[in-house]
């Protein structure tokens, strides 16, 4: 039975929610002086022990030797979706979280959901058209947002350089989520395996740690402290089990493209949430009437995406 669209969008806004601890953490992390490559390797290190561990103990033991399996068999696969969704989007946020405050941040990576109509275009999907057009007033808000910071008197230097690993992190991410899906809905042997959502967050971390591993070796940066041990720790528990696991839940009982989007869309929920979280944890002043304006827009898209019903043509 199809999952209603309010409870899809509501598992997703909760995911958004833990998933937010990700921006705010690794800002903290940033303006403590903690590495940016440390913080991106560290929870995914962790992540991968955490859901190894939860495999191994709420299944038998055969079911992870199959999972890993599975990893040795399509070694390939997942080192490119899990490369791509993983390793390149999170070391562009961790790069970008030394450039700009966290839910600035997590604004910016709105143009996921911007990327999420193409790329399931580019895998041979439909979307419908006036889902797009509440796409680009998140869009729009977005550079409302990044403008301002300009108008701040921010050097557009460090402005793009929050900026653009951000952009590539929103394309990144629906990128490897879509592999994931094509590969579930592919008909073969695997398809019990690619239902478990733990799983398949296990894969895809697994195919990431040689991004990371890669990056620690040509940057060597210095050992990372305490409290940025702990941080990624909260990170990666939060962020990389829990929220990405639901998420990818939600995603795998969406039944048709439009659905598919919009619980990529409840991703806009992370700016609230990271913005209530940056002021509470950081200090972060209030905003200014601009900042609230491109807030405004891209969380209006949000709701216009997820609840408008009306039927139209698909691009």
């Amino acid at each position: 039975m199809a999952v209603s669209l309010p409870r899809l969008v509501l598992l997703g806004l909760l995911a958004a929610a833990m998933f937010s601890t990700n921006f705010v953490l690794n800002r903290a992390i940033s303006l403590s002086g903690g590495n940016w490559v440390w913080s991106a390797a560290l929870r995914y290190f962790y992540t991968a022990v955490l859901l190894g561990g939860w495999l191994l103990w709420r299944r038998e033991p055969g079911y992870l030797c199959a999972v890993l399996a599975l990893l040795r068999r399509r070694l390939r696969f997942w080192l490119l979706a899990g490369g791509i969704g993983y390793g390149l989007f999170y070391a562009c946020l961790c790069f970008a979280a030394n450039h700009a405050p966290a839910w600035i941040t997590a604004a910016t990576f709105q143009l996921t959901i911007l990327a999420s109509p193409f790329v399931l275009r580019m895998f041979g999907k439909k979307v419908p058209v006036h889902g797009v057009a509440f796409l680009l007033l998140i869009f729009l808000g977005v550079v409302i947002i990044n403008a301002q910071r300009l108008l701040a008197g921010i050097p557009l230097a460090q402005v793009l350089a929050g900026v653009l690993p951000t952009a590539i992190a929103a394309l990144a991410y629906p990128v490897g989520n879509q592999l994931i899906s094509e590969a579930k809905h592919a008909g073969d042997g695997d398809a019990r395996i690619l239902s478990d959502a733990t799983a398949c967050v296990f894969l895809m971390t697994l195919g990431a740690l040689p991004v990371f591993l890669g990056l620690l070796l040509v940057t060597l940066p210095p050992l990372p402290g305490g409290h940025q041990l702990v941080s990624t720790a909260i990170i990666a528990l939060f962020a990389g089990c829990l929220a990405t696991t639901l998420f990818l839940y939600a995603r795998n009982l969406s039944d048709d493209p439009y659905r598919i989007a919009a619980v990529d869309a409840t991703q806009a929920g992370e700016v609230a949430f990271a913005l209530l979280g940056e002021m509470m944890v950081l200090g972060t002043p209030y905003m200014d009437l601009l900042s609230w304006v491109g807030l405004a827009a891209v969380m209006g898209g949000l709701l216009g995406f997820t609840l408008w019903r009306k039927k139209e043509a698909a691009f």
